[in-house]
């Protein structure tokens, strides 16, 4: 739905409106014929991101969108993402948008991330999951907390 959402807009929206859209993903970690594999995962389901310098055009084009039901704001105006939450994306995602998995270790019941996006951001971690692979974070997204679930694979616990 995000995809063909995404789609449309790159089509259908004046690039005056709308410099780019993107859909941030991240990497996690599934186990299925007994064997790891890892997949990309839509990082915040629902949601399309839309870079632009003229929201009020970007407002009116983007009622040519089929399937777009409502937009992040309050009335009739887009609210932009906080300075806090641009900066929060762009420091766990790279270039493509996708937070890619993160590895660590566990040593006196203290997460330590070694690698990944989410080395130096361990205070985000509100639970880990070591069976799936997978840290659940406590991010404030949207003028809200979002609990977000990324790929995080603990190499050992001491």
């Amino acid at each position: 739905m995000e995809e063909s959402i995404r789609i449309q807009c790159e089509k259908l929206i004046d690039r005056h409106a709308m410099e780019r859209c993107f859909i941030p993903y991240c990497e996690k970690m599934k186990c299925y014929y007994g064997k790891w594999h890892k997949e990309k995962q839509i990082l915040f389901p629902g949601y399309l991101f839309v870079v632009s310098q003229d929201v009020e055009a970007l407002f009116l084009e983007l009622n040519r969108i089929i399937g777009l039901t409502k937009l992040l704001g309050t009335g009739n105006m887009i609210v932009p993402l906080t300075s806090e939450e641009e900066s929060v994306l762009k420091q766990i995602s790279n270039d493509d948008q996708i937070v890619t998995m993160s590895k660590g270790l566990i040593v006196n019941n203290q997460v330590i991330i070694l690698e990944g996006p989410l080395k130096g951001r361990e205070g985000y971690i509100c639970k880990i999951d070591r069976h799936k692979r997978r840290a659940r974070l406590e991010l404030h997204m949207f003028g809200r907390k979002q609990n977000v679930e990324l790929g995080l694979e603990i190499l050992e616990k001491r």
